[in-house]
């Protein structure tokens, strides 16, 4: 695990990089000034560091440079991805005669900051690609950020001091991906930018797995939600939910089970069979917390954690790893996204769980607040049923929440708030994920009759969750 080291500032690390005459390239910034450039100006020396700084302000100018976009966006991936292309084939084509002694970066960004009426969305797409060994391949580190300073000039500076960050942390810091990731936010906080999204790619990340830095952003409070699809690359949020129908399913996943697979199916099913909700525009999320990776003693497995997100990327899932231990705070987050209808799927004891009041003790407001936030205009629950200690089958009819709180049920219910799953496989009920670990972990045996086929193939021949095939 990678420890905390105290770091050199802004105008340090800008030096550094600046007396260090192998490191030589481009700047091109879009959208917020050029202050990751100013930065290595004001340091001195940029002369050895900075062949080129540009700012393609006007969309026409920057069309003619990089190529229009399809999506019309300027603020995007596919808008940065373009940018660092051609700033750093430029290098190459222009400075042969440096190649043999240089080590070439593209740095780029493109950002829309906050603007003078205070109305838009503040982000930006930041990206570096650069060479470790003159004439060497290159490598590429992109990311995603929230700017969330009310002011566009502390904005400004804020990206100033990231870009900077990014450049120092991929010369000095590529051996600990975990490393450069963590000195991206050196002297700016989490309470000025978030970053959402990061990617990896190049010959020396070749053993970085993406879906671990996603965790690791959520892991360091550097946001609060990370997501990737089926394929495993990850995704920027607003990309992977925005203006969609979301369905999420939260889980420990240890295994995944034959319920887990049918309460999906089933309520995914129902949920899409709603008059406004459109099948082609559904986004399943399968959502993974903080606190379900966690052991007894608050570490993460993260070989263990990849296990996991294996098996449900292979099961088609597109994942979300978050700090959302409470239903209401997740609902929030998805909230931002789409206006259009979500739902939530789950059994009937996450029911229980959401109707006790122990856990909203630190909420300001209570259970009323949390509720207002968790049951919003556009969000239902679909509840799939379980049997109790006696063989009794638990579902919206027989669920009995504390006698002060039936009047607050019954609301929900009356709004549509609530839904049994109306078809379901009782013979599933059964199945307790933590029996069915318990059983894994003494080889083969009955536990292959309650996991998809296709997990219990990836469990034996990769010995997942402590298999052994005795």
């Amino acid at each position: 695990m990678t420890t905390a080291l105290k770091s050199i500032g802004t105008k340090q690390k800008a030096l550094k990089i600046n007396l260090d005459r192998s490191i030589y390239g481009s700047f091109a910034e879009i959208g917020a000034g050029q202050d990751v450039a100013a930065n290595f100006f004001k340091a001195g020396g940029a002369s050895g560091t900075i062949a080129k700084t540009i700012s393609a302000y006007d969309m026409a100018f920057s069309d003619a440079i990089y190529g229009e976009e399809e999506s019309g966006k300027y603020v995007c991936e596919p808008r940065l991805m373009k940018m660092l292309n051609r700033e750093f084939k430029l290098l190459n084509v222009r400075l042969t005669e440096s190649a043999a002694e240089k080590r070439f970066f593209a740095f780029a960004d493109t950002v829309s900051a906050l603007n003078y009426q205070k109305t838009n969305e503040s982000h930006g797409w930041i990206g570096l690609r650069f060479q470790l060994r003159p004439g060497g391949k290159f490598n590429d580190v992109v990311i995603h950020v929230n700017m969330l300073d009310n002011d566009n000039i502390l904005q400004q500076q804020a990206l100033g001091v990231i870009g900077v960050n990014l450049l120092y942390g991929c010369y000095f810091h590529h051996e600990d991906p975990e490393r450069l990731l963590l000195s991206l936010l050196d002297d700016v906080s989490t309470d000025r930018i978030e970053i959402d999204m990061i990617r990896f790619e190049g010959p020396d990340f070749k053993e970085v797995d993406n879906r671990l830095m996603s965790l690791y952003l959520v892991k360091h409070g550097y946001t609060k939600a990370a997501v990737f699809g089926p394929d495993g690359n990850v995704m920027q949020p607003y990309d992977a939910l925005a203006k969609k129908h979301i369905v999420a399913i939260r889980g420990r996943f240890r295994p995944v089970t034959n319920i887990f697979l049918d309460m999906l199916q089933k309520g995914v099913r129902q949920f899409e069979n709603e008059e406004d909700v459109d099948d082609d525009k559904v986004c399943i999320l399968s959502e993974l917390t903080l606190r379900n990776l966690e052991d007894g003693a608050h570490r993460i497995n993260e070989k263990d954690f990849l296990d996991r997100v294996d098996i449900l990327c292979s099961l088609g899932q597109t994942v979300l790893i978050s700090n959302f231990h409470e239903y209401f705070k997740l609902v929030a987050y998805l909230s931002q996204f789409t206006k259009l209808r979500m739902a939530l799927i789950m059994g009937m004891p996450n029911l229980e769980y959401i109707f006790d009041e122990k856990h909203y003790t630190e909420v300001p407001g209570g259970i009323i607040s949390a509720f207002a936030n968790l049951f919003g205009l556009k969000i239902k629950l679909y509840l799939y049923p379980t049997l109790d200690e006696q063989g009794q089958l638990i579902n919206l009819k027989t669920f009995r929440p504390a006698a002060h709180l039936r009047g607050l049920m019954q609301y929900l219910m009356d709004n549509e708030k609530l839904a049994d799953i109306k078809i379901y496989d009782e013979k599933l009920m059964s199945i307790r994920t933590d029996q069915v670990l318990d059983q894994i972990q003494k080889g083969p045996g009955e536990w292959e009759n309650v996991v998809p086929e296709s997990v219990v193939k990836q469990i034996k021949e990769n010995a997942l969750f402590g298999y052994q095939n005795k």
